[in-house]
């Protein structure tokens, strides 16, 4: 049966990749009916950040990636000493050593900064276990993501720190513990963990175990050049939620970056994705994170929503505006085509909910804005409030005083919502009423009138 695993840190914000791999593990693991595990990976007690862990849970509930059983968490597995059995037995085989050299940053105890510890031959009793690399080999192992066999001679792999002096594994001796211990059958991890890969299959040999069959999908990278990274911008999948990306969206635009199937095509729900899923799909090229993509996938899933359920989505962007919620669903359902992501919502309806103030240069002519203006303030007192006879009436204005269409129509913009990019004129004057649209008409003819 096929077993996968996500296996994150709780060191901080779930990054994007991260929820790549979380993705692609998910996906391989049902198309075949296989399971899905969990583990936390806190054994890095310093760094662990407060809530970290139930976030990582709430974010994989909230894109449907529903693992099997409970999480396995490493620090659980610190107590009852499994590691510190795994280190003893390879101690005990030769394999590792004990290493007394003083941490680097007080952080890592066992740090050396050349290939072959000092320490090695010393015969030492206690300390942190590094694991005895040996020389003249050569290690590999077949990449079932990138399709090709990968190998370094051990000469170039240095002793690397397997557990710590407080009996806290490193990475390198848990993750080979733990997917044993769990039967993982595929490993898929980010590309920067490729260089550990022989430290991990000696390990494994070592302590006598089946490494699992190991992919790493390529590097996502910025826009400007380089690997994707918080030093570049947003990478957080929380910020992106909170951005106003619906999951639905995020999700698709990730499974994109790293994977193709064979039709090219561009559309995917979950369910979708892992009916079609296909390990060969994975592409040798690193993807790039285009964020212009990322909003086209959120605007097309945003016009799939009914307006009563993009009234709910929205309603938290707006929750301080006191509007109610009826005519919060007509103004989405005037806006909805406008959207790339739910927090542009406040910035495009704020006019009908605060009257708007006026920049002089929205004017491109004051004066002939303020005869368009001075011009419509009758024909609108005159109309009937709705949609077809107030645009009849306009129209007819427009015909009879021989103006040019879109700068009247402009003129009128600006006066109602304060600005030049707005939802649609007419069906935003009918939401805010006749009495409030004619005064801000007769606002903005008061405006022009003192700037002229």
């Amino acid at each position: 049966m096929t077993r996968t695993r996500f296996a994150p840190s709780p060191t901080g914000f779930l990054h994007i990749g991260g929820l790549r791999t979380a993705l692609y593990a998910f996906a391989l693991a049902r198309h075949e009916g296989g399971k899905f595990l969990l583990r936390i990976e806190d054994t890095d007690q310093k760094r662990e950040v407060p809530e970290a862990q139930e976030k990582i849970f709430e974010i994989l509930k909230t894109f449907g990636l529903n693992w099997d059983g409970e999480p396995l968490i490493q620090s659980q597995r610190v107590k009852t000493g499994e590691y510190r059995r795994a280190a003893d037995r390879l101690l005990e085989k030769g394999h590792a050593f004990y290493c007394d050299c003083p941490p680097r940053n007080a952080k890592l105890d066992g740090y050396s900064t050349v290939l072959r510890d000092p320490c090695r031959d010393k015969h030492l009793t206690s300390g942190a276990v590094k694991l005895r690399v040996p020389d003249g080999e050569t290690i590999s192992y077949y990449d079932f993501v990138i399709d090709k066999e990968v190998a370094w001679q051990t000469d170039k792999v240095a002793d690397t720190i397997l557990l710590k002096s407080d009996s806290f594994p490193t990475y390198h001796l848990a993750v080979v513990v733990d997917d044993s211990e769990m039967e993982i059958s595929h490993v898929i991890r980010g590309v920067e963990w490729l260089t550990s890969t022989p430290i991990h299959l000696l390990v494994y040999r070592f302590l006598g175990l089946v490494p699992p069959q190991i992919g790493h999908p390529s590097a996502i990278l910025d826009p400007s050049g380089g690997k994707l990274s918080k030093r570049k911008g947003h990478i957080s999948v929380e910020w992106f939620l909170e951005a106003g990306y619906l999951p639905e969206a995020l999700l698709n635009f990730v499974i994109l970056l790293g994977w193709a199937p064979k039709d090219n095509r561009e559309l995917f729900t979950l369910e979708e994705f892992v009916k079609y899923f296909d390990p060969k799909g994975f592409q040798k090229s690193n993807p790039v994170f285009h964020t212009n993509k990322l909003d086209w996938f959120n605007g097309h899933y945003i016009r799939t929503n009914s307006d009563t359920e993009l009234t709910r989505l929205v309603k938290p962007y707006v929750k301080d505006s006191g509007i109610e919620e009826a005519k919060l669903t007509q103004i989405v359902a005037i806006t909805r085509e406008r959207l790339v992501k739910l927090s542009d919502f406040p910035a495009l309806t704020a006019f009908f909910y605060t009257t708007p103030s006026y920049n002089p240069d929205l004017w491109k002519d004051p004066a002939q804005s303020l005869s368009h203006l001075t011009e419509s303030l009758p024909v609108l007192t005159d109309s009937a409030w709705a949609k077809e006879p107030v645009e009849n009436n306009l129209k007819n204005l427009v015909s009879l005083k021989g103006l040019k269409t879109g700068d009247f129509y402009m003129s009128l913009r600006i006066a109602i919502c304060g600005s030049r990019i707005t939802p649609p004129l007419t069906e935003s004057m009918i939401i805010l009423g006749k009495e409030e649209s004619l005064a801000r008409v007769q606002k903005a003819i008061t405006f022009l009138e003192s700037s002229i």
